[in-house]
């Protein structure tokens, strides 16, 4: 579903590489797990498999198109979900208006959106009691929650995760995995999760480890 082949990339001013050559397949209905120490590139793949960078050298694929050839605005918008440690919620925006958004950008009708939202924040835990609140209203497991929910509602098949459980404590990063586990296995999404976690990786179905800009399979 998700290819990478050949990526380099280098800062501007620079003349380390923070990416070499790296070559990845990420396939639906598998959980990846991309593991490393700090600086060690894992950010800045991410960065550039969700379209926010353009690589120094090498390319990105998705569903066999070449992203470059692509519409960047699009993709972003329709072709991968991120999913971020601070959860990045609109703070003046309820739960169910930030699970709105991406369908918004896409033209969806309202009505159809707001029982979409409440249909996905239900699925990850959210009830129906906790959809008009704002994010400070809520804990950091549910922010997390309506985030994978916004997430999912933009109809993207691929799920970009940066440390989703970085800011959680543990019961709550149990459930945000098991979420995330439940996508990949039972509902045949790529998701792919750069992390710290351990028990991530112990349950990833594909684990890569990241070094000084070098991606290998473990």
């Amino acid at each position: 579903m998700l290819r990478i082949k050949n990526i380099s990339y280098r800062y501007k001013n620079s003349e380390t590489l923070a990416l070499n050559n790296v070559d990845a397949e990420f396939t639906e209905g598998n959980l990846h797990a991309i593991v490393g120490p700090s600086g060690s590139g894992k950010t800045t793949l991410l960065s550039i498999m969700a379209g926010l960078d353009r690589p120094t050298e090498g390319t990105v694929e998705i569903h066999g198109n070449d992203l470059a050839k692509m519409d960047l605005d699009q993709y972003r918008r329709e072709g991968i979900a991120m999913i971020f440690q601070a959860f990045q919620l609109f703070p003046l925006l309820t739960a169910t208006e930030n699970v709105c958004i991406p369908m918004q950008l896409t033209g969806e009708d309202k009505e159809k959106s707001l029982k979409k939202a409440a249909t996905l924040l239900e699925a990850v835990g959210i009830d129906s009691s906790k959809h008009s609140r704002y994010p400070a209203n809520l804990s950091g497991g549910e922010q997390q929650r309506v985030a994978i929910a916004r997430a999912l509602s933009s109809g993207a098949r691929v799920i970009l995760a940066d440390e989703p459980t970085g800011n959680l404590d543990s019961a709550n990063s149990d459930a945000v995995i098991g979420i995330l586990k439940d996508l990949a296995h039972n509902q045949n999404y790529c998701v792919i999760i750069v992390t710290h976690n351990p028990e991530i990786a112990d349950i990833s179905d594909v684990i890569y480890k990241m070094s000084d800009g070098v991606l290998t399979k473990r």
